[in-house]
């Protein structure tokens, strides 16, 4: 009787997937840091830009849910967006509530940071092949919403 062969599509995993994900992540997101600092701008500060010119004007709380981080998170996350003019927190409909907005010059900004941010996703690109950067996009996107049905932990963001 021959032993059951496995191959390494079926092997278990070895080693920690959290901390394999984690040393991933600080690698792309370093090699975009520094393609950003070129302008002057970290990888969060043009994802908030480019949050807020595609859904603004747009309430902190309702923007803080579309990005997937909690409020405080943005609320310091904008500071220094608001003290650089590039967006500014404007009276809502109501006297209690706040929209954000994007300025001209912040979308001036947003503009120079995305040919940045294109220029390290296309090194990106050439650096590990179009088709496996189109299939850890797929395999990340499956992933979430498989853990989409786990609940979520307070206090945690993105």
């Amino acid at each position: 009787m021959q032993a059951e062969q496995t191959t390494p599509a079926s092997a278990p995993p070895q080693g920690c997937t959290n901390f394999k994900l984690r040393q991933l992540m600080r690698r792309v997101a370093s090699h975009y840091d520094a393609e950003m600092a070129r302008c002057g701008l970290k990888t969060t500060q043009y994802s908030l830009l480019s949050h807020v010119l595609k859904l603004g004007p747009i309430r902190p709380g309702d923007l803080a849910s579309a990005m997937k981080m909690d409020a405080s998170t943005l609320t310091r996350n904008l500071r220094p967006l608001v003290d650089a003019g590039w967006v500014t927190l404007q009276a809502g409909t109501d006297a209690r509530s706040r929209l954000v907005h994007i300025t001209d010059t912040g979308r001036d900004k947003r503009a120079e940071a995305q040919r940045h941010w294109k220029a390290a996703q296309m090194a990106l690109n050439e650096t590990l092949g179009v088709d496996r950067v189109a299939a850890l996009h797929a395999l990340v996107d499956e992933s979430l919403d498989l853990l989409a049905a786990l609940p979520a932990e307070a206090g945690h963001d993105e």
